[in-house]
This record gives C-alpha cells, sequence and structure tokens, in this order.
C-alpha cells in the first residue's frame, strides 16, 4: 500500500474517485465543501503534497507553482486548464491532466436545453404562470422561434461542438462552423459548411460557442461581432465567459437586436452582469454543463486514474503537458 502518498482535492468531489485513491492506500485530503480554498492553502498543498486534485476556479499559477516541493501531478477536474499556468508545470516537471471528452455528450445535451429554451420563451413562461398572468391561450401569447429550417453556427468543432451539431440534425438545420482548421469528415456527416467567424455570425441564426479560452479568444465575441449577428439571432454559450464581451451583449439584447441568449458560463464567474439579472430574454444557468450524475462520477474516476499513473508509473493518462 502507497500510504506515502498524499493527494489534495480542493473541493469535495464525487466519491466515485476519492474512493479509487483511498483503495491505493494513499492518504487524501479533501478541502471542506462549503468554503472556498484561499491562495495560502493552495501554496500549503502544493508544497506538501504529491498530487493535486483541483476545480477550474482554483488558479494555479507561477506564485503558486513555485511553493511546490514534492508536487509530481496537478489533476484538473475539468476539460479545460486555463486556470493552471502549464508551461510552468512543465518546467517543474509536474504533469497536468484534464478530463476529455467523457463530459461531450452532458455538454452538448444542456446546449441544446438552451437553445429550445431560449427560442420557446420556456422559463420565461414559466414566471409567467407562476405569476398568476396566465388567463388562457391567446393566439399570441410567449411567441418563440421555430428552430426547424434555421441555421445553426458553431464556433469551436471539437468534440462538443461536433456533438451539438449532430443532434442539430433531427431538427432539421442547416450547420455552419468555424474551428481552427476545417474538418471533412464532420462535413461529411453533417453536411455542415466551414465559414470563417465573420462570415458566420452574420448567417447564423444561433450561435453556439464551443472553443477553449486562450489569449486569441477572450472577447471572440466582441461588440462588432455580436452586433453583426442577424436581428432576431440567439447566443448561446456553454463555453467559457470571457469568450463573450457580456457588455455588448447586454446592449445588444437591450435593444433587441437579438432574440435571446442562453448562458451557462460568465465573463467574471461567479458573478453575473446585473443587467443580464434583469431580462427577460436571457437564460442564466450556474455553470451546469456537465452536472449529469454520470459525468461528474466519471470525471472523479478520470482525476483519480491520472493521479494514480503518476504516481505509480511516473506517466499520466490524460496529460496536457509534456516535458
Amino acid at each position: 500500500m502507497n500510504s506515502r502518498f498524499k493527494v489534495f482535492i480542493t473541493k469535495k468531489i464525487p466519491r466515485a474517485g476519492i474512493q479509487l485513491l483511498e483503495q491505493k492506500g494513499y492518504q487524501v485530503t479533501v478541502h471542506p465543501e462549503d468554503i472556498p480554498i484561499s491562495r495560502a492553502e493552495l501554496e500549503k498543498a502544493v508544497a506538501e503534497y504529491d498530487a493535486l486534485i483541483c476545480l477550474l476556479s482554483d488558479t494555479i499559477d507561477k506564485e503558486i507553482l513555485s511553493k511546490a516541493r514534492k508536487l509530481k501531478v496537478i489533476a484538473n477536474y475539468a476539460v479545460g486548464y486555463n486556470n493552471i499556468d502549464v508551461q510552468e508545470a512543465a518546467r517543474r516537471k509536474i504533469f497536468v491532466t484534464n478530463t476529455p471528452d467523457v463530459l461531450t455528450a452532458a455538454t452538448a445535451d444542456l446546449t441544446w436545453a438552451l437553445i429550445l429554451a431560449v427560442s420557446r420563451r420556456v422559463v420565461e413562461a414559466d414566471r409567467f404562470l407562476r405569476k398568476g398572468r396566465f388567463k388562457g391561450w391567446e393566439p399570441e401569447l410567449l411567441l418563440g422561434m421555430e428552430i426547424k429550417g434555421k441555421t445553426l453556427g458553431i464556433v469551436g468543432a471539437g468534440r462538443i461542438g461536433q456533438a451539438v451539431a449532430r443532434r442539430a440534425i433531427g431538427f432539421e438545420m442547416n450547420i455552419v462552423y468555424h474551428s481552427t482548421q476545417s474538418k471533412p469528415a464532420f462535413e461529411e456527416e453533417t453536411n455542415a459548411r466551414y465559414l470563417s467567424l465573420d462570415e458566420l455570425v452574420e448567417v447564423a441564426d444561433i450561435v453556439s460557442l464551443h472553443c477553449p479560452l486562450t489569449p486569441q479568444t477572450v472577447h471572440l465575441l466582441n461588440k462588432e461581432r455580436i452586433f453583426a449577428m442577424k436581428k432576431g439571432a440567439i447566443l448561446i454559450n456553454t463555453a467559457r465567459g470571457p469568450v463573450v464581451d457580456e457588455e455588448a451583449l447586454v446592449a445588444a439584447l437591450k435593444k433587441g437586436h437579438l432574440f435571446g441568449a442562453g448562458l451557462d458560463v460568465f465573463e467574471h464567474e461567479p458573478e453575473v452582469h446585473p443587467e443580464l439579472l434583469k431580462l427577460n430574454n436571457v437564460v442564466l444557468l450556474p455553470h451546469i454543463g456537465s452536472a449529469t450524475v454520470e459525468t461528474r462520477d466519471e470525471m472523479a474516476r478520470m482525476a483519480a486514474r491520472n493521479v494514480i499513473s503518476v504516481l505509480e508509473k511516473n506517466e499520466a493518462v490524460n496529460p496536457v503537458n509534456f516535458f
């Protein structure tokens, strides 16, 4: 048994992952669930533990990593890893891992939940009824957008973006996409057309974001591109909040340029732009793209397997850095 190995988890994760670590005999410490971890506590953890399992909300920067004395692996409980200074970790021979693919279906499904909720004004209608305003069927009550035959624009045609597009086939939608490179197999499967981003925002009735957060994608949807979108279009973001200029989005929604928006992520998360909270044509969710029991359990197991593999074999199952 490897009781000599110590693993720190920055927040309670599903038991499925913790059990794998305990079965190996590791000493596992979980930070209290209802208290955000401080930088001082993170510095202490990277100094004293062999492995760290962290969340996307935990910033593991160069300063934090400078305290690492015995840390061998940082297993991010997420697909994205923009919260970690990956290059600095590699320089210090610390593996960084993520949880790819496992949350593709869950996030694609939630994207479609937002598309349907916004286009058919589901949340707005629910509030309308609960306030006692429903007096009977009316021909023009809460009219929404029909999506059959509309054009869906996918920005970022990775696993999740492609999964969202596949689901659009059943709705008889036209699919256009923008990505770092064209995807011939994806085009053949879905009849999707590759466009530049500026072309895509002009033709899509629904723009759905699935790109990673990098310095190049911050405010990828800036004021100019948001107002270049078709009048009456819908914007969906289940990627990363800073990809969208929220100030510009608020302006476009208030002016009626956009029909609506569905957001699972926010520019300054967990803070939400106060004006978004006032708008009826926005559906706001608390970053629950991967929030199914099956997905979150497997994410925990995947993070644990990465930790075990590094500690036992000095190799990662899902590495995002190499040295």
